[in-house]
């Protein structure tokens, strides 16, 4: 059993029924992260996108835009928990916090335009780190700070049925619950919606997409916990994210 569900059920074993009826249907939970292959060999240099390859077909991306610099830091570590695909925009030169992300860099076309190429540049890595078909490509990005949103994890996908909304809601908030136990630590909410395609435009394209916004504490303050979440989180819905085959 993967030992996140195994902690799961020993700490809440009336959680049993409800992950039988969330996971009906899947063939299995997602291999381990040595399926991941080893950081791919592209020539280093001062580029803006920065890539590493993971497990054939799923990549998690942080693009252009993404509001702050640690969102590019969260995917970094999500890849890591994951054994995906990773492609990051650096938020700004060097020093920046994304220098924490264990990737190689890829030089940008000299020739190219500005926020064109990167976003070219973006597209071509997510290829390259797919390793073949791009199966499910997953989106962070960072809420901006107050309104609405604040105290809240949105989640849109593409692709997928509203029954799948469901238990990925269903899920986040069994997993969040296992993990978030301090008092001081608050228990963000999750909102899934199920869409034909995510607003503006898509920098990758997959038969299935997760585009996950993230509020203020959850990259910030409670990032370390969150991220934790998040990684058990697509890890174990992963067997139900990935196209089946006909």
């Amino acid at each position: 059993m993967n030992p996140t569900l195994r902690r799961l059920l020993r700490r809440a074993p009336g959680l049993m029924l409800g992950l039988a009826i969330l996971l009906q249907g899947c063939a299995g939970l997602i291999p381990g992260k040595q399926d991941a292959t080893a950081p791919a060999e592209v020539p280093a240099g001062e580029g803006s996108v920065l890539m590493r390859k993971g497990r054939p077909g799923i990549v998690i991306g942080a693009p252009l835009g993404a509001y702050d610099r640690t969102t590019a830091v969260i995917a970094g570590d999500l890849a890591r928990l994951t054994g995906f695909g990773l492609v990051v925009v650096r938020a700004d030169g060097r020093g920046s916090d994304t220098d924490r992300v264990p990737v190689t860099s890829a030089r940008l076309d000299a020739d190219a335009p500005g926020p064109g190429r990167v976003s070219e540049a973006y597209r071509r890595r997510v290829v390259e780190a797919a390793q073949g078909p791009l199966a499910l490509y997953v989106e962070v990005y960072g809420n901006a700070p107050g309104g609405k949103n604040a105290e809240r994890v949105e989640i849109t996908t593409v692709g997928l049925s509203r029954d799948d909304a469901w238990r990925l809601r269903t899920l986040f908030e069994l997993i969040r619950d296992s993990r978030v136990d301090a008092p001081a630590v608050p228990r963000l909410e999750v909102q899934v919606e199920s869409v034909d395609r995510v607003r503006g435009d898509p920098l990758a394209v997959a038969p299935r997409a997760l585009h996950i916004d993230l509020p203020g504490p959850a990259r910030t303050t409670y990032r370390e916990i969150y991220t934790q979440v998040l990684g058990a989180f697509l890890s174990e819905s992963v067997t139900f994210l990935m196209p089946r085959p006909r």
